[in-house]
């Protein structure tokens, strides 16, 4: 269960081979999980010409309803996942809370679709155990990728062209961060939700269904990270705590110290309580030569010369969307799952060491479930 990402090229017809018009030619294109993020991915989808969304899925009417007035008014509208998936669609969009994504993804896998899946992969070390299991067993056919923009962004590829040339040299130290605003500390303070409809609203606020915010919404940086230094981390020892935070049970800081292979250690923190105009969300590798900084926005480097900076042209979520769209017109599958499990799995072993308050092994981690 440590394979790398598996690519495939099997063979397949592709969809800008079949003939007539392009509304009958497009790939159709479902959403599973009408929220803000599954509506706006699905709006960029949208607006490609090569894809239509023709279905769009989610427990809440209203939701369904919201989402086909943004992207698709043709669209129609499903409650149960299941049917979206017995459907014609030739691929799907999973945006649904966190504690849902190994079933909702095992169920797409075997329905034969093409799958695009928000991170992380699950919340806990047996949801990515049966997400690595059900993506090591899909058809090779099957386009499976998951929502880690990074990968595609224009920005960071590049800084990976130039790590890789050995510009900077080898990799001695690697630091990241993310510090936004996401709370004042007075927010209404819910009860612990008791029913199914309560759960699905609360769902950003409790572990149990979010899997800690290193887990959900960290787990960029740490995929970035993994991809830049070639590896996930041996071990991990970290701390946080709830500082302004009253609701759920969730963290509001935290720091964590991932040691990888080749005595290469990153240091990462996060918060959720920075002022209102204040944000901070990069990664950064120095190198015996240089220093090379990737973030969503720009990426720049210096090699004793001063710093050369490169803008983002666009939201690096264009790109991930277009490079998913541009594989299956050209019928080249790619499956991301065993790879986007490995970079949650990153996320769990911080949390973990957060939580026992000492130093946890990837090899403890993995044993734990």
């Amino acid at each position: 269960m440590t394979r790398r990402t598996i690519v495939q090229t099997a063979a397949l017809v592709p969809f800008q081979a079949v003939r007539g018009t392009a509304q009958n030619s497009a790939i159709k294109v479902g959403l599973i999980g009408a929220g803000s993020r599954g509506t706006y991915t699905s709006g960029m989808v949208a607006k490609d010409p090569r894809a239509k969304v023709v279905a769009i899925c989610d427990v809440v009417d209203e939701q369904v309803a919201k989402a086909k007035a943004k992207v698709a008014p043709d669209a129609k509208g499903y409650k149960n996942y299941k049917d979206l998936l017995a459907s014609d669609v030739d691929a799907v969009m999973i945006a649904t809370p966190v504690y849902l994504h190994p079933e909702h993804f095992e169920a797409a896998v075997k329905s034969g679709k093409h799958i695009y899946i928000e991170k992380p992969a699950g919340m806990d070390v047996a949801g990515c155990k049966r997400v690595m299991r059900i993506a090591d067993g899909a058809d090779r056919k099957q386009n499976i990728t998951f929502g880690f923009q990074q990968r595609y962004g224009g920005v960071y590829v590049a800084a990976k062209k130039m790590l890789d040339a050995a510009v900077i040299g080898k990799i001695r130290e690697v630091h990241g961060e993310f510090l936004k605003f996401a709370l004042k500390g007075d927010e209404p303070i819910p009860p612990k939700p008791v029913t199914e409809s309560q759960k699905l609203e609360q769902w950003k606020l409790w572990r149990a269904t979010f899997g800690e915010v290193i887990v959900e919404t960290y787990v960029h940086n740490m995929d970035a990270i993994n991809w830049f230094v070639g590896a996930h981390p041996l071990k991990a020892i970290g701390t946080g705590g709830r500082t302004v935070e009253k609701r759920g049970d969730l963290l509001d800081h935290l720091s964590v110290t991932y040691d990888y292979p080749g005595k290469v250690q990153c240091t990462f923190a996060g918060s959720q309580q920075t002022p209102r105009f204040y944000r901070s969300n990069f990664e950064r590798y120095v190198g015996e030569n240089g220093v090379i900084e990737t973030a969503r926005e720009y990426w720049w480097y210096n090699i004793g010369k001063g710093p050369v900076t490169e803008k983002s042209t666009q939201d690096i979520s264009v790109d991930s969307l277009r490079e998913f769209i541009t594989r299956l017109t050209e019928g080249k599958p790619e499956n991301t799952g065993v790879r986007g499990a490995e970079s949650t799995l990153t996320c769990i072993l911080g949390q973990m060491a957060i939580d026992l308050k000492r130093e946890v092994t990837w090899d403890e981690m993995m044993k734990s479930a």
